[in-house]
């Protein structure tokens, strides 16, 4: 670590993050990619580069604003840095003899967009702006029920009617008592008249309800141990002013972070979609992917080139990327939309999604007019 100039210990992050990326690209290039060339033997190596993400989270080039929120100095930077450390990774594999025989996959893990606090219909908001935790507030304040904590809601603390999950783009809520019937068709009628909501979706055991579609249409009813959430809300997102509108939307987000730093995790397409490229042996060359892919398809892509069995546990596998690779043939997706019945204020669910086999890839989900890229049936 001495020869590689790595003395000292890992640096913290910052903002653009610039250290400890090049710490990391040095530990790479220079200390584990001789190691695996010396070793000559099949290798595999995952590089997390912590930006853009760690910029476009906590940048402060226009708190209180929206403009220029992610797309300001930090969070160009921060793209600037994984782009840097990318060309050096890709530099070192050309040196060592090693790009000939190796494939390299770049992904993200989600878009982005810029936090927004406004909201005219909370009850919890003070001048028009909410603060995090603000859904449990606002259940607090239409169910009539006392806060046991920030996220807890119900007479006594031993047994909560209500819980709320923050989770910034989307919240989930658990209603783990006997009366979660009744609580979820409340609820669903106040969210759908909150400026804040964009979609909702409820656990298909309570039923339907109108202007709420199931979760199991999200993929989001499993065999899981942990306690499923009984709903998921998805916040609203707004086209930003810029040529790209996906690359420059405004979301509200139940988080601490303020307006103007940066956000993800509801069903805009501003945050669904992300980037993704592949270069090497096995893959095409100058091919651009028509099919949608997600990030459940590499693991089943690369143990596939690896010519390792992965068994499948439950149903949400993804898919081997067969139309990428050399001598594949395109897949033909097929593009859906379902709706929900409308609520009383006519608020129905939307959820875009595309289809390519049995593998289900999400474009966006939420009312008329209330997420970026939505489109309508």
């Amino acid at each position: 670590m001495k020869n590689a100039f790595l003395t000292g210990g890992a640096p913290a992050s910052q903002v653009p993050n610039i250290p400890q990326e090049v710490w990391l690209m040095k530990a790479t290039t220079r200390i584990v990619l001789p190691h695996f060339k010396e070793n000559g033997k099949p290798f595999v190596l995952l590089f997390w580069s912590r930006d853009p993400d760690m910029s476009q989270h906590n940048t402060k080039d226009s708190v209180g604003e929206t403009v220029p929120g992610i797309n300001g100095p930090s969070g160009k930077a921060g793209a600037r840095d994984a782009d840097t450390a990318l060309g050096e990774l890709l530099t070192a594999l050309k040196q060592q003899g090693l790009d000939k025989t190796t494939d390299v996959f770049v992904t993200a893990d989600h878009g982005f967009l810029t936090i927004s606090h406004d909201s005219k219909t909370s009850p919890s908001a003070k001048d028009g702006q909410i603060a995090a935790g603000f859904l449990a507030a606002d259940l607090a304040s239409a169910l009539n029920l006392p806060k046991i904590d920030n996220n807890a809601l119900g007479a006594t603390a031993d047994r909560p009617e209500v819980i709320v999950a923050g989770n910034g783009g989307a919240d989930l809520v658990y209603l783990p008592g006997e009366n979660a019937k009744t609580l979820a068709d409340s609820i669903v009628k106040f969210l759908t008249s909150q400026d804040y909501v964009a979609a909702i979706f409820v656990n298909d055991t309570l039923g339907k309800f109108p202007g709420a579609l199931a979760m199991s249409d999200l993929n989001l009813v499993g065999a899981a141990k942990t306690p499923a959430p009984s709903l998921y809300v998805s916040f609203r997102s707004i086209a930003g002013d810029c040529k790209n509108t996906l690359q420059c939307a405004v979301g509200i987000h139940d988080t601490a972070l303020l307006t103007g730093q940066g956000s993800h995790g509801s069903l805009s397409r501003a945050e669904t979609r992300n980037f993704m490229a592949a270069i090497g042996p096995d893959f095409k060359s100058g091919y651009a992917d028509p099919a949608p892919i997600s990030n459940a398809d590499i693991a089943p892509t690369m143990a596939h080139l690896a010519g390792i069995a992965m068994p499948a546990k439950g149903k949400l596998r993804g898919r081997v990327i067969s139309e990428a690779l050399k001598g594949g043939k395109n897949v033909a997706p097929v593009r859906r939309t379902i709706q929900s019945a409308p609520a009383a204020n006519g608020a129905r669910t939307i959820l875009n999604f595309q289809q390519v086999g049995e593998q289900r890839y999400f474009d966006a989900a939420g009312f008329t007019g209330k997420a970026v890229g939505l489109t309508p049936p």
